[in-house]
């Protein structure tokens, strides 16, 4: 098959993310597979040192409870600078981890907060972050404050993948790898794949025939930026 000079790149991560990421990239269709619903859970008694953020919607879910009137501890973990931005904007005074789980882990257990910990979290989140910390020795408690409902592809979306025109698919998580690979068999794809995906689990999950998979060097936007720009590049 003859290389196309400009690979369509798709973008299915809520559209937040996805307007976000596209900035510098130009040319891009978004089509969310996943969409934020925010619940209003009980929070648990206690008297919490912190909370613990894993993900931007996180940080604005956590917004929503304490604007709601919710008592939470002023103080967040969170494991990224945007998530860290997003919990500042929600009111919280945040720190980043800047990195991934185990990052966000090695920044609370240097921070040796004085009592408890609330993680508030999705409710799809990997990693079991709340038995690590309670094996480091820091009480942890889990709330789950939101949940990613899934949705289809837009019906752009269908076109492009239908098509004969190479389609970049940058992929930031298993679950998210997952849901699109159920989208491609459904439509029945035939559009060359080349994956971008954040890290070798993501690209496992991605249980699909691509042409090209470019892994991120590390678990975040910058670093998926590149992995996409590499793989433009080979066009």
């Amino acid at each position: 098959m003859a290389r196309q000079s400009h690979p369509l790149i798709l973008l299915t991560r809520p559209a937040l993310q996805s307007q976000r990421f596209a900035a510098p990239l130009g040319d891009a269709l978004i089509s969310p597979l996943m969409q934020p619903e925010f619940l209003s859970p009980v929070l648990p008694a206690g008297d919490f040192a912190a909370v613990v953020l894993t993900s931007e919607t996180g940080a604005e879910a956590a917004g929503r409870i304490s604007a709601a009137g919710g008592m939470l501890p002023q103080r967040a973990f969170c494991v990224g600078n945007r998530t860290a931005e997003a919990a500042r904007a929600a009111g919280f005074v945040a720190s980043s981890a800047d990195g991934a789980a185990g990052d966000l882990l090695a920044h609370v257990v240097d921070a040796a907060p004085q009592g408890p910990l609330l993680l508030l979290r999705g409710q799809d989140s990997v990693g079991d972050l709340q038995n690590r910390l309670v094996s480091a020795g820091i009480e942890t408690v889990s709330l789950i404050i939101y949940r990613q409902m899934a949705r289809s592809l837009s019906d752009a979306a269908v076109a492009v993948l239908q098509g004969d025109c190479p389609v970049i698919l940058p992929v930031f998580s298993p679950r998210s790898a997952r849901l699109l690979v159920s989208e491609l068999r459904r439509i029945a794809a035939k559009a060359p794949i080349w994956l971008a995906a954040l890290s070798p689990a993501v690209a496992e999950a991605f249980d699909f025939p691509t042409i090209h998979t470019e892994i991120a060097a590390r678990p975040d936007s910058a670093a998926m930026l590149r992995a996409v720009q590499a793989l433009r590049g080979l066009a």
